[in-house]
């Protein structure tokens, strides 16, 4: 059996907290039309995480008010090979080459490696 396309991940499994536009808004300290704003400049990314709910940022993607270094470059990589946002989340949030996950990485300021590993996946 294949592996599941990461579109089709579940992400509300993949990523334990989830932060609505406003909560968002609140931590970066911007209104929520700027979240959406940085969400469509791929300075974050949104997702549904579960049917029936509505489109929310991971919570780790924001760190001391902003988002974690190495998120917005890593974003524009992923999307430059053909990600949308949903596949995003579940490549970040996904334990796979690295040892742990790339948002794990993104956190402990190993961005460069995460970028390395999404710029090969053009390849």
């Amino acid at each position: 059996m294949s592996e599941p396309r990461l579109a089709d991940h579940d992400l509300a499994a993949l990523v334990e907290d989830w932060l609505d536009w406003d909560q968002a808004a609140d931590l970066i300290g911007v209104t929520p039309a700027k979240v959406r704003t940085m969400v469509r400049d791929h300075q974050l990314a949104a997702a549904v995480p579960a049917p029936g709910q509505r489109q929310a940022i991971p919570a780790l993607f924001l760190v001391d008010g902003e988002p974690v270094k190495g998120l917005p470059g890593l974003l524009t990589v992923l999307h430059d090979n053909g990600f949308d946002d949903r596949e995003c989340i579940a490549w970040i949030f996904l334990d796979a080459d690295l040892p742990g996950r790339p948002i794990d990485a993104l956190l402990e300021n190993r961005g460069s490696e995460v970028k390395r590993r999404a710029q090969a996946l053009a390849f």
